[in-house]
Formats: structure tokens, C-alpha cells, sequence
């Protein structure tokens, strides 16, 4: 279960149990006299620039090497190949940061005005800006430990809001850890995990972000002689164009393999991606679908970000003209990630929603813990904090439609925790699915907007859609004839 343990204060969720539970089983075809099918894509490693065919491709194997993307094929059988996620991706077995041990998780949470909480940053920001002054002048040194006493409006804002729920985050996180330490989910001491995590690329070389502006310069598609859909099935092969103008579907119950660009992804069963930037989204209006439940992770400004060219961010005005209200059905479940710059919080509540006729339910925090059940970070930490924060409400519309929709179901909760242990892989938010199962229908329409991922009975759009798909994460677990 993605979920282990399910408190009043909210959940404790195994993340990769979650990514192993969408059935990344394949099903290749029937394999040719011979009895192996022969592999016409190129590898995940080979030359990634050149453009290839974006489809299901057979498998092929030398001998019985049980490589990703591998298998062997018997005469007139349909051979199985079942993939999982790397687990050392998620073997965070001590923080990022240790906290002092009075404020470590265990030792319970201290009462702490906000006073005492901008001493302490403060404290924090001298000790590491007089570790960073090494080599630097005196003047330099001295500048720079001058600003680090200093706080601006937005640490202050951040400051107070973290004074306010660090006591919901402390205890609640607190509980959920007991819970899992008594199942043995967590565990104090964790053994080295012997996977090779340094063959696996951090970042695959082909960007997908670099595909979709390429995108951009194919000749215009006439909507009236083009598909809205491209089906995957077992021996197509479609272009690039063709892919990147359509929403891509698989509605089998077996994962797929596809290449692109000389990459290979995996789409796991009843999933739909469309892979684009903001300026492309008109496929995914002309899907003609409606959805009950949508998933926001904006690429919101900072100067991280910038620093770091990781990825392309958008500004708030673009933010507010995703088409949201053209994509959601009434009574429909809003759920914006957003990062702890108060700025971005305030936007959300009090432009972004109104503008999209959401009403603002609840505010949750997504906390994250080592294997251990520590933060991955001091709580009271200034700049990086544990936690990050979901916004969660509902579309305005039909009063009658809405208390229709709403029968059975049970009310948002004004503040939950998911607890989890993060990913090691920058940006692979926990997966939302099995926390909002209690609140909405079963088997209602569901979209994340810039998801990395995909899940299945989801479909996902963003310009990386496929980021963490990509093959090199996962690998090959046993062969079924």
C-alpha cells in the first residue's frame, strides 16, 4: 500500500511503493521463428541526437543479460517484463542538515516564540556566512555577515508563517513517525544499499524541455486532417510532429516502451501524457475531456532557480492564463503546489483562485523524513524548511451540480500532513492520488499540470512530461514467459 498509516493529522506514504504499484509490466508481441524479436530503436545511452521513431518498441537480448529494456522471447509466446523503480533513489537515510539534538523530531516540540525563531536563524546565518567567508576579504567577510543579521519583509513573512504552523508540523509529523517506527516502515538504523546509483544519469541528455521549443518550428497541422489522440499499440511508429500535436494514450492495461529522441520512457497502463510547453496547450482543450481533479505544480520563480538554469519558470501573470477553468468540470478539485515564499502564497489565495473561480478549502504541507523519521532539514531552519505546501480547493459553479458531486464524499479537511520520505531526484513530488481518494468519486477525470510523471487513470501534461519515465530510473526485476 502507498499509504502506511492514515492518522487524524494525516498520512505516512511510501512514494516508491506508489510508483511500483502502477504496473510497469510489459507485454511484448509474439515473438518471430527464432524465438527473439529483433530491437530496431536505439538505446537509452546510444546517440541521443538523432531523431527517432517515438513508439512501442520490440525487445532483444544477446544472451541472458537482464538489462533495463531487455528480454528474451520464446517461440509463440507472449513474454512479460516487469520493471520497478530504483530504490536507491529513495535511501535517505540521514538528513540533508542535522538539527541540534533539542531540536530534533524525538525530543518533542518546544514552545518557541517568534522572537526566539528569528535568533535562531539569525544565529544560523552568521555561523554559515562566517564558513563561506574563507578566502574572502575582510571587507567582503564583514559585508556579507553585516546582511546575514539582517532580515528582508519576505523572511519575515516566511518567519511568522512558520511560527504559526511549526506546532501542527512538529506534532503531527511526530505521531505519524511513532506509527511508522512501531510498523517497522521506519527504522532507525539503515543498511547501505549496494545499487550502483552512480550509473544512473541524474539528467537525461536529451532534454525534453529542448524537444518541445524544436516542436514549435514544425510546419502548422491542419486540426480538421489530424488525429486528437494517438493510441499507442504494440508495432506503431509515429514522428515526432505527429506525437508532440496530440495527446499520446495508452488504454491498455500493460505498460508501454517508447523512444524518443533515442531515449526510451515507460508509460505505465491507462495513462495519457501530452508532452508541450504553455504555448501548446490547445490539444489538451481539444481532448474534449472534463476533470473532477487537477494537480498544479508550477515552475514558480526564485533566484534558485535562476542560479541554477535547472529549469524554465514562469511569472505570475503567465501562471494565472492556464486555461484551468476550460479544463475543469464544476464542484472540481484544485490542488496548487507551492513553494514557502509567502509571496507565492498569497498569490494563489488571493489572485490566482479568485481569477479561476476556485474557492480556497485548506492549506496542507507535504513533510519530508529520513528513513530514520527525522526531518530531512531543522524545522526552524531559515532559508530550506522540511516541508512544502499544498493549496486545495474547489471550482464555484452549479450549487445543485456541486451538492450532487459532493454526495458520499467527505469534506476537505482545513490542514493535513503527507509524510514521506523524498525522492533524491530533484522535483518528484509525492504522488496525490491515494490521499484524495476519500475525498472525491471513484473513477472521476484527474490531470496534473507540469508533472514530471505519469500515473495511471491520470493524464499529464507539461514540457517534461516524461522526466522521470525514462528508463535509466527504473529497472528490469524478472522475466515472465
Amino acid at each position: 500500500m502507498s499509504i502506511v498509516h492514515r492518522l487524524a493529522v494525516g498520512w505516512l506514504v511510501d512514494h516508491l511503493s506508489f510508483i511500483n504499484q502502477c504496473g510497469y509490466e510489459i507485454c511484448d508481441s509474439f515473438a518471430q521463428p527464432g524465438g527473439v524479436t529483433p530491437n530496431t530503436s536505439a538505446t537509452s545511452t546510444e546517440d541521443c541526437h538523432s531523431i527517432s521513431a517515438f513508439a512501442t518498441t520490440p525487445s532483444s537480448s544477446n544472451g541472458p543479460s537482464y538489462c533495463p529494456g531487455n528480454a528474451i522471447e520464446t517461440e509463440g509466446k507472449r513474454a512479460k517484463m516487469r520493471y520497478v523503480f530504483r530504490e536507491e533513489f529513495f535511501d535517505v537515510s540521514k538528513p540533508h542538515i542535522a538539527a541540534a539534538p533539542e531540536e530534533q523530531l524525538c525530543q518533542g516540540c518546544p514552545e518557541v516564540s517568534l522572537t526566539e525563531i528569528k535568533a535562531s536563524s539569525s544565529r544560523e546565518e552568521y555561523q554559515e556566512g562566517a564558513k563561506s567567508d574563507t578566502g574572502d576579504s575582510l571587507a567582503t567577510a564583514r559585508k556579507k555577515r553585516k546582511r546575514k543579521c539582517v532580515f528582508n519583509q519576505g523572511e519575515l513573512d516566511a518567519l511568522e508563517y512558520h511560527s504559526k504552523v511549526r506546532k501542527l508540523i512538529w506534532e503531527g509529523t511526530l505521531d505519524l513517525v511513532q506509527e511508522g517506527l512501531k510498523s517497522g516502515f521506519l527504522h532507525c538504523m539503515t543498511a547501505k544499499l549496494s545499487c550502483r546509483k552512480s550509473n544512473v544519469p541524474q539528467h537525461v541528455v536529451c532534454g525534453l524541455a529542448e524537444l518541445c521549443e524544436m516542436a514549435k518550428q514544425f510546419p502548422a497541422v491542419n486540426e480538421s486532417d489530424h488525429q486528437a489522440v494517438c493510441v499507442l499499440e504494440e508495432e506503431t511508429s509515429s514522428a515526432e510532429q505527429d506525437l508532440l500535436s496530440c495527446i499520446v494514450e495508452n488504454s491498455s492495461n500493460c505498460a508501454k516502451r517508447i523512444v524518443l529522441m533515442g531515449q526510451k520512457y515507460l508509460v505505465p497502463p491507462r495513462s495519457s501524457f501530452l508532452l508541450s510547453d504553455i504555448s501548446c496547450l490547445q490539444p489538451l482543450l481539444n481532448y474534449k475531456k472534463k476533470y473532477d481533479v487537477i494537480v498544479i505544480d508550477p515552475p514558480w520563480e526564485n533566484k534558485s532557480v535562476k542560479r541554477s538554469n535547472r529549469y524554465s519558470s514562469l511569472s505570475s501573470w503567465q501562471i494565472k492564463q492556464i486555461p484551468v477553468p476550460a479544463l475543469a468540470a464544476s464542484n472540481c478539485l484544485v490542488v496548487t503546489w507551492v513553494t514557502n515564499r509567502q509571496k507565492h502564497l498569497r498569490f494563489v489565495k488571493d489572485e490566482l483562485y479568485p481569477h479561476w473561480s476556485v474557492k480556497t478549502l485548506a492549506e496542507w504541507h507535504w513533510v519530508k523524513i529520513t528513513t530514520a523519521g527525522e526531518f530531512v532539514l531543522p524545522l526552524d531552519s531559515l532559508h530550506k524548511k522540511p516541508y512544502e505546501v499544498l493549496i486545495l480547493g474547489r471550482v464555484q459553479g452549479n450549487v445543485k451540480e456541486a451538492l450532487r458531486k459532493s454526495e458520499g464524499v467527505l469534506p476537505i479537511p482545513e490542514h493535513q500532513l503527507i509524510v514521506s520520505i523524498p525522492c533524491s531526484l530533484h522535483s518528484h513530488k509525492p504522488p496525490l492520488a491515494a490521499v484524495l481518494a476519500e475525498f472525491i468519486k471513484p473513477d472521476v477525470e484527474c490531470l496534473e499540470l507540469f508533472a514530471r510523471n505519469l500515473q495511471p487513470g491520470w493524464t499529464s501534461w507539461g514540457n517534461e512530461v516524461l522526466k522521470f519515465q525514462h528508463i535509466d530510473y527504473f529497472t528490469l526485476l524478472e522475466n515472465e514467459n
